[in-house]
């Protein structure tokens, strides 16, 4: 809830219908984060592909967002915020469509990788939108978006299980319908939004990463995608479920996900501060990818330890994207593009590692290898401790000058605040 001056409540549910329809598009988005995780036995089966196969439809999805992250400032800043969505809604109609009606594995990739292209252009574009439109301020506005987010999370495994148990195609053409009903309520709802004063180089990202607080961060988040996007690839096979089923099990993954990232993050990030909070956070993480490598086998302790690891997934998403923005000097949207594109590297390359080390070694293997890369993640967060503890005394000395200022100004800080906390986010999409 945000406030006026005066101290009335404002809900952030109560916005222009413009909000709803890029909220909604945001919903659709972020389904495809877990939505093929269902489908990939029957995929697997169904069109004769190995496991190590399969999983490369995360990794063309992933890689290719990670790598058009790079240039969606560049595009923004030049056709301005609501073409930008317009044109990333349009790329996910057609790639989603195309690869529901694929008829090989290497359609799929292929389509999925067009599919990352869009999907890049719109998340680093679609919070620019939901900001601007909306009414009752900035932080409402992100609460909307924070929420719009865990329900694509969490319900996109469920749609996935569901649409897979009628065809493997169902989700892809599932996506595509959605999100063509989005672009139409976007381009008939959403105002045009007018160009930044400046356009952004290319090569701006790039040098951001020159950065050591920056490029710390990444690399840690590299680390840490690496071990999450192994289990998120590769654990559908050992549990041997139906589509239905693993629908499912990683819906309450996403459910997991999606309330710590909005609640559970803030309260501990409060009582702890950033460094501890990370520190922990990764460690518990660590075990329990242990445990899945120990356990791989046995179902019942895999789908506990896959479920329970989406609680450490959102209090991540959360906190290392405000340590990454507090300890960036460039500007926010650049400083998200060049993280975006070294975590995603991770993400995208884990799944297939993971199929390929289950070949050649045994299933534990890349559980055991995304442990492990995740504790390499907290020896190079080490490296940067004092960055982290300038960030939080950054965070606490904002938040006292707010409190000191009292009243209305209070009030304005608040929302100065929520303003950046916008702007750390656009690009941004775990």
């Amino acid at each position: 809830m945000s406030a006026t001056p005066h101290g009335t409540a404002v809900s952030p549910f109560k916005q222009p219908k413009a909000v709803f329809a890029v909220a909604f598009a945001c919903v659709v988005s972020f389904m495809g984060i877990g939505l093929v995780d269902p489908i990939l036995p029957a995929i697997s089966n169904q069109l004769h592909a190995s496991p190590s196969e399969v999983t490369l439809l995360f990794t063309s999805y992933l890689v290719v967002t990670a790598v058009a992250m790079l240039i969606t400032n560049w595009v923004s800043s030049r056709i301005g915020a609501k073409w930008t969505l317009i044109a990333g809604l349009v790329v996910i109609v057609v790639f989603a469509g195309l690869a529901g009606s694929s008829g090989s594995i290497g359609e799929i990739i292929g389509f999925r990788a067009g599919w990352g292209v869009g999907n890049a252009l719109f998340i680093a574009t679609s919070l620019a939108v939901i900001v601007a439109s909306a009414s009752g301020g900035f932080t409402g506005a992100i609460v909307l978006y924070e929420t719009a987010l865990g329900l694509g999370i969490a319900i996109g495994p469920l749609l996935g299980g569901s649409l897979g148990e009628v065809s493997w195609r169902g989700p892809f053409y599932g996506v595509s319908v959605l999100m063509a009903i989005a672009l139409v309520a976007t381009v008939v709802l959403v105002e045009k939004t007018p160009k930044p004063a400046t356009k952004t180089s290319l090569s701006a990202p790039f040098k951001a990463l020159r950065h050591r607080g920056l490029l710390t961060m990444a690399l840690t988040a590299l680390c840490y995608n690496w071990g999450f996007f192994t289990i998120l690839g590769y654990a559908p096979f050992p549990m041997e479920l139906s589509p239905i089923k693993l629908g499912l099990v990683f819906f309450g993954w996403g459910i997991c996900v999606a309330l710590f990232s909005v609640f559970g993050a803030p309260r501990l990030q409060g009582r702890f501060g950033i460094a501890k909070t990370m520190y922990a956070n990764l460690f518990i993480f660590a075990l329990l990818a242990l445990g899945i490598a120990i356990w791989t086998l046995h179902k019942p302790v895999l789908i506990i330890l896959v479920i329970a690891s989406g609680i450490v997934c959102g209090v991540n998403n959360t906190v290392t994207t405000q340590a990454v923005m507090t300890v960036s000097p460039v500007e926010r949207p650049v400083a998200s593009a060049a993280y975006s594109f070294v975590r995603f590297i991770g993400g995208g390359l884990a799944p297939y590692a993971a199929g390929r080390l289950a070949v050649d070694f045994n299933i534990h293997v890349p559980f055991y290898i995304g442990a492990g890369a995740v504790l390499l993640g907290i020896a190079i967060l080490s490296t940067g401790h004092k960055l982290l503890g300038e960030a939080e005394r950054t965070q606490a000395a904002a938040a006292e000058a707010a409190l000191a200022r009292g009243g209305g100004d209070a009030v304005a800080e608040a929302e100065l605040e929520a303003e950046e906390e916008a702007e750390a986010l656009l690009g941004d999409a775990d």
